[in-house]
Order: C-alpha cells, then sequence, then structure tokens
C-alpha cells in the first residue's frame, strides 16, 4: 500500500532548529528542486497495487535514500545515520524539517527499497529526469542535461 505526498517543500518551509540555516545553493536542495517527483512517484505508487497491508515508505526517502547511498558508496547501516544527522539530506527526502531524534528507517529496508527500485525503474526515473531538466533548460538556459543523470546503468 502506498499514499501519495504533498511534493518536495520550499526550502523556506523546512523546519529548522534556531540558529540553522540551509543554503539555496546546496547540491541536495538543488536535486531535490530539479527532481519532477510527482511523476517518479506516480510511477512509484503502481508498484503497489494492493490497497491493504502496511504503508510503504514515501517515494523520497526510498529513492532519496538509494541515490545518496549510489553516490557516497554508504553501507545500508552508514545510510541511515547519514540521513538521521545531515539536515540537507532530510530536506532531499523530504521531511518537514530536521529531526535527528531516530533513525528515518531500519538499515534493513535498504533491501526492500531496492528490490522496488530495480534498475529498470531507475533508468526510466533517469528520462523522467532528463525530460525535465531539458524543459526547465529551454525555459532558463540554465541546466546542462549532461550533468543531472541520477543513475549510470554501467555501474550496477
Amino acid at each position: 500500500m502506498y499514499r501519495y505526498g504533498n511534493g518536495q517543500i520550499s526550502l523556506s518551509d523546512f523546519q529548522q532548529p534556531m540558529g540553522m540555516c540551509l543554503r539555496e545553493d546546496n547540491r541536495w536542495v538543488k536535486k531535490a528542486q530539479l527532481l519532477p517527483w510527482d511523476k517518479i512517484e506516480a510511477k512509484y505508487a503502481g508498484l503497489f497495487p494492493s490497497a491493504t497491508g502496511n504503508v510503504a515508505k514515501p517515494l523520497q526517502l526510498a529513492l532519496g535514500a538509494c541515490l545518496i547511498q549510489r553516490e557516497y558508496g554508504y553501507s545500508d547501516e552508514e545510510i541511515v545515520l547519514q540521513i538521521q544527522e545531515n539536515p540537507y539530506l532530510q530536506y532531499f527526502c523530504r521531511y518537514a524539517g530536521y529531526d535527528d531524534s531516530k533513525p528515518p528507517f531500519d538499515s534493513s529496508s535498504m533491501v526492500h527499497f531496492r528490490k522496488r527500485l530495480t534498475p529498470e525503474i531507475l533508468v526510466e526515473i533517469n528520462e523522467m529526469v532528463i525530460q525535465a531538466a531539458e524543459k526547465k533548460d529551454d525555459q532558463k538556459n540554465q541546466i546542462p542535461t549532461d550533468k543531472i543523470s541520477i543513475y549510470q546503468s554501467n555501474s550496477i
């Protein structure tokens, strides 16, 4: 079972402790704003045809964890700690605000995320990202599409 989220929140809506001020030029903030989360989420929700059972983790958390892990090569245990401790990674994973009081999920969930987000699905998501970036590039002429790929199929 899957429940749709509310999309990416703006950086100004991200609840931060007193004194913390996330920067808009951070790469994880930029990536979160670049991805077409609504389209990707529609694809992801289709992986959960049943209306019963446990509710799946949100797309941005599942995909975000997989992308962060791929970027840094973290173990399943380490990716949980990195997301728990890093406000930029929490923003990327669509947290409503910074919260380091508990882990985002058990590290064993990464196995389930990878089973759901197969290389074929990641290639489809990558195409969605490229199409969205090309549209933005046409409108703003600022985003080089050769820099936005989220998945390299030859790195499996």
